[in-house]
């Protein structure tokens, strides 16, 4: 093919908080399928939190990109060319191709979606590793109860808004916490959790001791910081916590110095971290239950996108700061 491939590459590591320098945008020759391998035209790519992790060189469940390699991160688009009798052009697939409008992989690296089901971005989203993230984390980890209060924050971003919906579904008290009245009346009207707090009004434990009366037995933490910490002193006797995130600390130099982790002590709290890898035996059974919620209604869901992928270096700043509703996406016009 004679048009040119763009992609985004990791051009310095962030010091501090992500900026558009530490990203670089190339055009590059567009690579031609082998055997086993299948060309992809993508049409939409994921960003989500992790990426800030992926951009450092701190040890972590996988390695970080390295110096001038194409950003990581999740696509859908359609096939244009294969090499693997399992793809034909125009399928639509999921893939791990990262910031480029075109990318080769291994026809293993693929997984096939259903538009017909749900549009190609919620494979990104609520039927993608997000909703992924929710079920297993919730169900698996945290283990909620009829009954019980769950809590859950960053509550209106593309895992907690799934999170708190289920939770719900289970028979319990969902209780979000978010920045902003917008968003908690965003969480509360149109997710239907219980009660929203927002932290940037400075009353972060007086509203969550009235928003939970019987204090929380599920917390499952996107942040981390100062709302784990606080999280701490109102936790019950044998509750969990479900550790999928600490983006309160992604783009600080000084993580934050917890104070109340002799509650876990106390109250024989459990917390285990959530890598949703961990979990890939279970991907079928939890895609066949979000798809059931999502049909019969009972899952709300919302995009934030931003068009172009020059603009995705803006729209993962945007979502690190929290100026997003639901899940981030960059549309590949």
């Amino acid at each position: 093919m004679t048009t040119p491939n763009k992609q985004v590459l990791l051009a310095s590591r962030p010091q501090g908080r992500v900026t558009e320098d530490n990203f670089r945008i190339v055009e590059a020759p567009i690579g031609r399928p082998a055997a086993g391998e299948v060309l992809v035209r993508n049409e939409w790519l994921s960003l989500d939190p992790y990426m800030r992790g992926r951009m450092s060189e701190a040890k972590s469940y996988v390695p970080p990109v390295q110096l001038g390699e194409v950003m990581v991160g999740q696509t859908v688009g359609e096939v244009i060319e294969s090499q693997d009798a399992r793809f034909k052009p125009g399928d639509k697939v999921l893939t791990p191709l990262g910031w480029q409008l075109y990318g080769v992989a291994r026809g293993k690296e693929l997984t096939p979606i259903d538009v017909n089901r749900a549009p190609a971005s919620y494979y990104l989203g609520v039927l993608g590793m997000p909703g992924l993230t929710a079920w297993l984390g919730l169900s698996e980890i945290g283990q909620p109860k009829p009954g019980e209060t769950v809590v859950v924050s960053a509550a209106s971003g593309a895992v907690g808004s799934v999170v708190g919906q289920l939770a719900k579904i289970a028979g319990c008290r969902a209780v979000g916490i978010a920045g902003g009245k917008a968003k908690c009346e965003y969480v509360v009207r149109e997710l239907g959790f219980d009660a929203c707090i927002d932290y940037r009004a400075g009353k972060l434990l007086p509203e969550l001791r009235q928003a939970c009366p019987k204090g929380v037995d599920v917390d499952f933490e996107n942040v981390g910081g100062e709302i784990l910490d606080t999280l701490l002193s109102i936790m019950n006797p044998f509750s969990r916590i479900v550790l999928c995130g600490l983006i309160a600390d992604y783009d600080v130099s000084e993580p934050h110095g917890y104070k109340k982790l002799r509650s876990v002590l106390v109250n024989r709290i459990r917390m285990q971290g959530m890598i949703v890898f961990d979990w890939k035996h279970r991907y079928g059974e939890a895609l066949q239950a979000l798809a059931g919620h999502l049909a019969a209604g009972k899952l709300k869901y919302r995009e934030s996108v931003v068009h172009g992928l020059d603009n995705a270096p803006r729209g993962l700043i945007a979502l690190l700061k929290g100026e997003h509703f639901g899940k981030q996406l960059v549309k590949l016009d």
